[in-house]
């Protein structure tokens, strides 16, 4: 059997079958079972045993109840998109041997996301009301584009821009324009009208301003040659040529209100962080990131054992015993899913918190 495709991605197979794992977990298995045990062990999921001041957003649950389907163990842990700051997320009961090569997998799959939702909040905490668009799949290999942008969906992105993520995340992709179309015409202008002419008119039109000239000049051009189908422009000038970004975008908005053209909205992209969402919100309209996603440092979640065959243990610097943790559901009972989760329930968590009538909520609004 292949451990992999063709572009290098480890199959379902493997991951289902706990080849997608570190060589010592098998080792160890092999040797508990020459010894003859296969101990009932408790395990924990922990990114910090205590409280550091910082809040994180939970994701992975849905492929970590994938990942345990027809493994023998009990899963319980806190709902997708909950909000945490130390202690346990995630508990698996069961006895070892049945579950230690799972353990790679199934920090994986919890840890990139988790990075990638906590930076999503913290980015649309900073937009506050404003239009937050997820480009960041360019960074990522491909295979993991839906993974990021369903995180990033529940951290607090309004949209995305891969198609590949349609079926997990319940809004349309979506984007303006890329500066190969006009490069590819060599003419802005024929390039907009193209772009116009191309799509139904639900298609926001919004166009890049920045190609070949100034950022004013192509502003107001594009005013002129789409009229009023013009929705917004997309300043994502490149970093040698931005100078003080602020100001360019206070003159582009003075430039279309004196035109008459302020219902004309302005996103910005291009290298945009935290700190310069924060600079620029009172002069944009939205905002489109990408590397400040995809560059999130992942969660650093581990696995210990806390208690064996009802012993309460730990190595050194861990705590031993189950550790009380308010929210806990179980997923997982005996190999077979026992719940599910809910898409608009975690990002909703994760902009609010848990709240006791959220699932009474989310089944009003009907959405997955």
């Amino acid at each position: 059997m292949d451990k992999t495709n063709r572009y290098g991605v480890v199959t379902e197979e493997t991951i289902d079958i706990g080849h997608a794992t570190d060589a010592y977990f098998v080792r160890t298995e092999d040797a508990l079972d020459e010894a003859g045990r296969n101990p009932k062990d408790v395990e924990e999921v922990t990114a910090d045993q205590f409280s550091t001041g910082q809040e994180e957003i939970f994701v992975g649950v849905e492929n970590v109840i994938e990942l345990l389907t027809n493994v023998s163990v009990d899963m319980y842990a806190l709902p997708e998109g909950s909000r945490f700051d130390g202690g346990p997320v995630m508990r698996i009961e069961g006895n070892y041997r049945d579950f230690a090569r799972y353990e790679t997998a199934l920090l994986g799959m919890l840890s990139e996301p988790s990075g990638y939702a906590t930076k999503a909040r913290e980015l649309a905490t900073a937009s506050r009301e404003l239009e937050l668009l997820s480009f960041g799949s360019r960074h990522n290999h491909p295979a993991t584009a839906a993974i990021l942008e369903r995180a990033a969906y529940i951290g607090g992105v309004d949209g995305y821009s891969n198609l590949a993520a349609q079926d997990d995340v319940p809004v349309e992709p979506s984007g303006t324009m890329p500066h190969a179309l006009m490069l590819s015409m060599q003419e802005t202008e024929a390039a907009w009208n193209a772009y116009n002419d191309a799509f139904e008119d639900d298609v926001p039109r919004i166009v890049l301003a920045d190609t070949f000239t100034d950022e004013v000049e192509e502003a107001k051009r594009a005013c002129r040659v789409l009229e009023d189908d013009l929705d917004g422009i997309r300043l994502d000038t490149t970093s040698s040529r931005r100078g003080d970004f602020k100001s360019i975008i206070k003159e582009v908005r003075y430039e279309l209100d004196a035109i008459g053209r302020d219902d004309v909205d302005i996103y910005v992209s291009g290298g945009l962080g935290v700190r310069e969402i924060r600079n620029l919100r009172r002069v944009v309209d939205g905002f489109g990131v990408g590397s400040a996603i995809s560059d999130a440092p992942s969660v650093d979640f581990g696995l210990d054992i806390v208690q064996v065959n009802g012993n309460d243990i730990s190595k050194r610097g861990k705590l031993p015993g189950v550790k009380e943790t308010d929210g806990f559901e179980q997923f997982i009972d005996d190999g077979l899913p026992v719940n599910s989760t809910n898409l608009l329930a975690a990002r909703h968590r994760a902009e609010y918190g848990n709240r006791d009538d959220l699932s009474e909520w989310v089944e009003e609004e009907g959405m997955f």
